[in-house]
């Protein structure tokens, strides 16, 4: 490919809506141009990057034995309408009518699609197993679009979609899965991590995110230096403390605390540290009627110590507590007669429904609020001043150095960009819409099911944030837009440079190399800033004076300096550098 030929389209600044590095150099390196909120035209540039993306996803799931199909974007809403997603997915789903005023979806995913397909094919065991993807756009309609291709409400996504007999089978397909993402991940070039993830409404422990390493990352990956555990924060336990309980020593206090209302601030005030505190959070859970009004509510009191936070997955998980929401303003005075931050387990004015985080149920003497405004409890102790907790559990987020759950070293937390997610549905779907084939015994059974999905247009963006400098991205090899460069001084003045540069073209692209010629004959520095930019990895400078002293100067992207290379073996060099 020759420059001249080609659309580049680069920019000196980043548009100012552009806030995180990527959605930056994408739209400096004219890789994207935005079209509307979240949604961009991928320019030619950018539409390489994501081929190639595409190309090794697609070798690694036909190498697995999945099947390659495509499914409609816009959806009828009676498939939706069978699961409930219609009406529980919410504002991201995109809903439209046609001409007729009949319902439709803009994917933001297939299940139901590709469950319909395999309902109305799948008779016997016998066909079993099967694993069906696509590579196709999605939308999903963010409330707040947000860094350019991360948070986008256009996307290409790669989901595929496992069928399988049983749960035994099922898990078989899903490990070939996970196995494949893993090679997948290998061949970007990327350092990446598999995670545990949790699995949600459905149970069950196989879930996995793969996550891109960044320190831009959104969300936070929990890891042990000295062994394989992994899993983000959501999924991460938090083992209970070892040891007994220290015995009590100090007596029950009524502290004053005037305008402290925070763990940390009580701490700092009463020369404390601050895991001696416990703070008091309020939930509730309400039961409906058929009608969906609100019959019941129950208050809940959860204790953490005061330098946790408190994990909304883990919580969620407790018996009772599914679906809870904060407690009103309104709630809490009823029940506790204080307002925020004064509040404890002690002195209620009404009775709540307590779950002590293992943190919090092996601590003595610690210190909570005394439900009056400006007050607190020091020296509170289980079985002498509460009753022992009734509900134990794992309530909080891990934090760097607990002990890591196999027991094998401590935990590390990192930032990560979730990129991929292979996922076991079991028998979801296909239970809402009667997918069922005849097994060995003859009887209908419903087939179980896995997703797996890879954010296609969100990879490259998750790439950036791993590999930059302050001169623009630094592509891996695998998904560079173009390999190398060929950067020739001044051609039009030197015409023993213009013949070297396009004979070292022809014999890369006869060798299969992808390999751009820049004849737009600009100056060095703004042609160098261009690519540097871009970030094609593998940059070759030949000028006059260099050729006529038989060298030629070679330079990778992450290369502080340029070095030299013997003219006549450039094509041996290259070949060894790229391992053609």
């Amino acid at each position: 490919m020759k420059a001249s030929q080609f659309f580049i389209s680069t920019l000196k600044e980043a548009p100012a809506d552009a806030e995180i590095v990527s959605h930056q150099l994408m739209m400096r390196a004219g890789l994207i141009k935005k079209l509307g909120a979240g949604i961009y035209n991928y320019m030619p540039m950018g539409l390489r990057v994501i081929r190639k993306v595409e190309a090794i996803v697609r070798e690694e799931m036909n190498r697995a034995g999945a099947i390659e199909m495509s499914m409609p974007v816009v959806q009828p809403a009676e498939l939706w309408q069978e699961t409930g997603r219609f009406e529980s997915m919410g504002p991201e789903l995109l809903r439209i009518k046609d001409r007729h005023g009949r319902d439709f979806v803009v994917q933001p995913t297939s299940e139901e699609v590709v469950t319909d397909v395999m309902r109305q094919d799948i008779r016997s065991y016998k066909q079993l197993p099967k694993n069906l993807y696509q590579i196709q756009t999605k939308f999903r309609d963010e409330r707040r679009p947000r860094f350019g291709l991360m948070r986008g409400r256009e996307f290409i996504m790669k989901d595929a979609y496992s069928f399988d007999r049983d749960a035994t089978a099922a898990k078989v397909s899903y490990q070939n899965m996970a196995q494949a993402y893993r090679r997948i991940f290998d061949r970007f070039g990327l350092t990446y991590r598999a995670v545990a993830a949790d699995s949600g409404a459905i149970g069950g422990d196989l879930s996995e995110e793969f996550q891109v390493i960044a320190a831009t990352g959104e969300d936070a990956i929990v890891y042990c230096p000295t062994s394989e555990y992994a899993a983000n924060m959501e999924k991460a336990e938090a083992l209970a403390p070892a040891g007994p309980r220290q015995q009590a020593s100090q007596p029950l206090t009524k502290t004053v605390t005037p305008g402290k209302a925070t763990c940390a601030d009580v701490a700092e005030l009463l020369g404390i540290p601050l895991e001696t505190s416990v703070k008091s959070l309020v939930l509730a859970t309400d039961q409906t009627n058929e009608a969906g009004e609100v019959v019941k509510t129950q208050v809940w009191l959860l204790l953490l110590r005061g330098d946790h936070h408190m994990n909304e997955i883990k919580v969620g998980k407790v018996a009772g507590l599914q679906g809870f929401r904060f407690a009103t303003l309104a709630e809490i005075d009823d029940h506790f007669g204080c307002e925020p931050g004064y509040l404890g387990p002690l002195n209620l004015k009404k009775p709540v429904k307590l779950v002590v985080d293992r943190e919090v149920a092996v601590l003595a003497d610690w210190i909570c609020g005394a439900n009056e405004a400006d007050f607190h409890i020091t020296g509170v102790n289980w079985g002498r001043d509460l009753p022992e907790p009734e509900r134990v559990a794992d309530l909080r987020n891990v934090v760097a150095g607990d002990a890591s759950p196999d027991g094998k070293g401590v935990l590390a937390i990192e930032r990560g960009i979730e990129v991929g997610h292979v996922f076991y549905l079991g028998t979801k779907y296909s239970q809402a819409m009667n997918a069922t084939f005849l097994g060995e015994n003859g009887k209908p059974q419903f087939l179980e099911m896995g997703c797996y999905g890879i954010g296609i247009t969100r990879l490259p963006a998750a790439a950036i944030e791993q590999n930059h400098d302050e001169r623009g991205i630094i592509w891996p090899d695998a998904i560079a837009p173009f390999t190398l460069v060929i950067c020739p001084i001044s051609p039009d003045r030197f015409p023993d440079v213009k013949a070297a540069a396009e004979k070292l073209h022809a014999e890369l692209l006869a060798a299969g190399v992808d390999v751009m010629l820049d004849d737009r004959n600009e100056r060095p520095g703004a042609m160098f800033a261009d690519w540097e930019l871009i970030g094609v990895p593998h940059r070759i400078t030949i000028g006059d004076r260099g050729l006529k002293e038989g060298h030629i100067e070679y330079q990778h992207r992450r290369d502080t300096a340029a070095s030299q290379v013997d003219a006549a073996n450039v094509f041996g060099f290259l070949k060894d550098k790229l391992a053609l």
